[in-house]
């Protein structure tokens, strides 16, 4: 789970970051889950975007992403949504400590 400063954190990264994954008239499928579920384990950060055509909501599709990938929302604004997953084996992403309560 992401506190609210790691979330703010990775903002500040996606603002420059491509979007990667497109979702359009197709919906969700199988390539495209493999295409995020691939990006998150070699960027740790994705940014996509669900295209006018699409059946479905930017909020569905990135929560749909995240659930099938183990990964986590970190935004989404208007038809674009951005997803963190940290890699085990190679963090290239430092996140800010969580504080301890």
């Amino acid at each position: 789970m992401l506190t609210s400063k790691q979330r703010a954190f990775l903002r500040s990264l996606a603002m420059n970051e491509d979007t990667i994954v497109m979702i359009g008239k197709g919906g969700m499928s199988d390539a495209i889950l493999k295409q995020a579920d691939d990006a998150l384990k070699a960027r740790e950060l994705i940014k996509g975007k669900v295209l006018e055509t699409a059946d479905l909501s930017s909020r569905e599709a990135a929560e749909q992403i995240a659930l099938a990938t183990n990964s986590e929302v970190v935004q989404v604004i208007g038809s674009k949504w951005v997803l963190y997953r940290r890699n085990p084996d190679e963090p290239k992403i430092q996140l800010p400590k969580a504080r301890k309560k």
